[in-house]
């Protein structure tokens, strides 16, 4: 494993850092690797296919049919 040395830290950083490592029960250095972990490889972005997945149902197929206006083109919605 790699050490990590963090110069010049503003000393309110520092103190946040030690209160919410206090909060979480652990050290000042366990805290640190903590939000580094989940700042830089926590978080996995969703697929488009997971967050579709995820979408509440809401109707039914129909309720969201597109209805044309009689006599007249179907407006484009993305032009």
């Amino acid at each position: 494993m790699a050490n990590l040395i963090v110069r010049n830290v503003d000393d309110r950083i520092a103190q946040a850092l030690k209160e919410q490592a206090a909060r979480h029960g652990r050290s000042a250095e366990a805290e640190h690797r903590a939000i580094l972990e989940q700042a830089l490889v926590g978080t996995r972005r969703r697929s488009l296919a997971d967050v579709l997945a995820s979408t509440p149902d809401v109707g039914r197929d129909e309720d969201f049919e597109r209805v044309d206006e009689q006599g007249s083109e179907a407006r484009r919605v993305f032009d």
